[in-house]
């Protein structure tokens, strides 16, 4: 069986203020090489350029990243704000119809931190720009220095910070053999309401929605809210989930 390929959405980035281009960060793509299993391709977070129909006959499987920006607040009839950008309105557009068309045609969706928050916008949900800020909620952002400025430490940065309890009997709790984990959290934004279809399997200790599965999907479609691409060839939890997405990618490869 040839090897299969997994899409790994891109996105917008400037590069000396002047040059638009398309980037996804490494850990992404070695996580779907090393731990799924299968060849990693990106594509383009820009709907003029990423035709879905084309693309979903090309690979086995998406997997859609985490990334700085929000998802736009029209999305999910919000009005926006400064305090809360920067936006990628494109790779929104092409995150929102690709989740739909992935679930309806049985292609493996595999949603990170951002993607956990596309799938859930896409079903019909809407988010929170900054979970901190309701009552109750701790800070989720990423650990920073007393000046604010982001932690140097990637180790720290990317710490396990709390506890996830997974919904027994539930996919996520059945692929990782057990009913509580602890991830690490680097995100602002967060899943207010969820979509019609959007079936909540892991609830952080403050009430954060951590893990979701799509109902009904014929094939994987699970988004988690933490960053599974840190370290997948260590972390048992991450590489569980990978694995098992791997093995979705496959079984796609084998019945096309």
């Amino acid at each position: 069986m040839k090897r299969p390929v997994v899409g790994v959405i891109g996105n917008s980035h400037r590069v000396e203020n002047r040059f638009t281009v398309q980037m996804v960060g490494e850990r992404n793509l070695s996580a779907v090489a090393e731990v799924a299993g299968a060849l990693p391709l990106m594509f383009a977070g820009v709907p003029e350029i990423t035709d879905i129909g084309a693309l979903l006959d090309v690979v086995d499987g998406v997997v859609l990243t985490g990334a700085r920006a929000n998802v736009h607040p029209t999305r999910f009839n919000t009005e926006p704000s400064l305090k809360h950008e920067p936006y990628d309105v494109h790779r929104d557009e092409v995150a929102l119809q690709l989740s739909e068309a992935c679930v309806a045609r049985g292609i493996p969706l595999f949603g990170i931190c951002r993607g956990l928050q596309e799938m859930n916008v896409a079903f019909g949900g809407s988010l929170h720009p900054e979970i901190r800020e309701i009552p109750g909620r701790m800070n989720h952002r990423m650990p920073r220095l007393e000046n604010g400025e982001i932690h140097p430490d990637p180790t720290v940065i990317f710490a396990d910070r709390h506890e996830v309890r997974l919904t027994p009997g539930g996919a996520f709790a059945g692929i990782l053999g057990c009913d509580s984990i602890k991830v690490n959290s680097l995100h602002g934004q967060g899943i207010l309401e969820p979509g019609d279809r959007v079936v909540i399997e892991g609830i952080a200790e403050d009430g954060t929605i951590e893990a979701i599965r799509i109902a009904d999907a014929p094939s994987f479609a699970l988004g988690v809210q933490w960053h599974a691409e840190y370290d997948p060839q260590k972390n048992p939890i991450n590489r569980k989930l990978f694995e098992a997405f791997g093995e979705a990618v496959r079984r796609r490869r084998l019945a096309a």
